[in-house]
C-alpha cells in the first residue's frame, strides 16, 4: 500500500513520509544510541585533552583535532549503513514512483537534527567536564553559538559523507568496511596536527577535520596562546651537569624567581603563529564554507548515485 501511495504523492509529501519513518526507527529501532554514545566519547576526550584547551598553543591543538575527530566519528556512524541496510527496499520503491531528491532530502533533515543534538550534548559534556570553552566570538554576538555551529558542521559534513557512502555500498559489510579507511583519511590530512610532506597538504583541503580543527583554534585565539613544550623540553634537561654545574636549572630557577616565565612561553608562542588560524572573521567564514560546500557535494553526488540505483546489477 505504501508503495502504491508513492505514485500520488508529491516531492513534499514523500519527504514528509520518509522522515516519519526515520523518527519512528529512531525510537523504536535503536537508532537514539548514538546520542549517548557521543557523550561517552565526548567524555573521554575531555578527561584526555580537555585541560588545556584554549589555554596552551600544544593543548589547543590537540583537544581542537580531538574535538574535530569526535565530530567526525558522530557524523560516520550517523548514516554509514542507513541507506545500505534498506537498499533493497529503495530499488523497489523508486520504480513504484519514489523521488530519490525526496528519499535523500528526509535524510537531510533527520541527519540534520541528529548532528545537532550531538553538537548540543558535546558542548553541554565539556561544559560539565570543566573544560574551557571559548571566550571571544568572530560571527555571531555569542561564543558558544559560534563554537556550536562549527560542531555541527564538522559532523554534519562527515554524516553526508558516510551517506554517500552508504548510497554508493551494497551492503552494511562493504560500507562498514570503507569508514575505517575513510576515519585514517580525516585523521592523517587533517592539515595542521600531522607534518605532512607539502605535495599532501592540497589534500587536507578535502576533510573536514582539516576546516573544523582551523575553525576551532581560529576561535580559541590560538595564535595569542603561550607555547609551553620548548620550557617543558628545557626542563627535563635541568639535571645536566656541565663542569659541576647544571646551567639549564639555573637559568630556569633565574626565570622562575624574576617572574619571567610567562614571558618566555607568550615569547615562544609569538614565534610560533601560524597565519592560517587567526583569530579573523574571515577565517571562520572560510572554514564555514568549504564545510558546507564539501556537504552539498556529498549530497548531490549521494542523488546521482541513486538515481541509477535500478540499473545497478551488483
Amino acid at each position: 500500500m505504501e508503495i502504491m501511495n508513492l505514485k500520488h504523492k508529491g516531492r513534499l509529501g514523500q519527504t514528509l513520509i520518509y522522515l516519519g519513518k526515520l523518527f519512528r526507527l529512531f525510537l523504536f529501532q535503536n537508532d537514539w544510541k548514538v546520542l549517548p554514545m557521543s557523550a561517552i566519547i565526548a567524555a573521554l576526550v575531555s578527561f584526555a585533552v580537555g585541560g588545556n584547551l584554549f589555554k596552551t598553543m600544544e593543548g589547543t591543538m590537540m583537544g581542537s583535532f580531538a574535538l574535530a575527530c569526535v565530530c567526525v566519528w558522530n557524523g560516520f556512524f550517523n548514516s554509514i549503513q542507513s541507506v545500505c541496510r534498506e537498499r533493497a527496499i529503495v530499488k523497489r520503491e523508486h520504480r513504484a514512483g519514489l523521488h530519490i531528491t525526496a528519499y535523500v532530502a528526509a535524510h537531510m533533515i533527520y541527519q540534520a537534527v541528529l548532528c545537532l543534538m550531538q553538537a548540543i550534548i558535546t558542548i553541554v559534556i565539556c561544559g560539565y567536564m570543566n573544560v574551557e570553552m571559548p571566550t571571544k566570538s568572530l560571527i555571531t554576538p555569542w561564543p558558544l553559538f559560534d563554537f556550536g555551529i562549527t560542531l555541527f558542521l564538522i559532523t554534519y559534513c562527515a554524516d553526508m559523507l558516510a551517506l554517500l557512502i552508504s548510497s554508493f555500498s551494497k551492503t552494511t559489510t562493504a560500507a562498514m568496511t570503507v569508514m575505517p579507511f575513510l576515519l585514517i583519511v580525516e585523521l592523517l590530512f587533517s592539515g595542521s596536527f600531522f607534518n605532512l610532506p607539502a605535495e599532501a597538504m592540497p589534500l587536507t583541503n578535502l576533510t573536514a577535520t582539516k576546516w573544523g580543527l582551523t575553525a576551532i583554534c581560529s576561535q580559541g585565539d590560538y595564535n595569542s596562546l603561550p607555547m609551553v613544550s620548548i620550557w617543558n623540553s628545557a626542563a627535563k634537561l635541568k639535571d645536566i651537569e656541565v663542569e659541576g654545574m647544571k646551567p639549564v636549572r639555573e637559568i630556569l630557577v633565574y626565570a622562575e624567581e624574576n617572574g619571567l616565565k610567562d614571558e618566555i612561553l607568550l615569547e615562544s608562542g609569538r614565534v610560533n603563529q601560524n597565519p592560517d588560524l587567526a583569530h579573523e572573521a574571515s577565517v571562520m567564514i572560510k572554514c564555514w564554507q568549504w564545510l558546507v560546500f564539501w556537504t552539498v557535494v556529498y549530497v548531490v553526488i549521494s542523488v546521482l548515485i541513486l538515481e541509477l540505483i535500478d540499473k545497478d546489477k551488483r
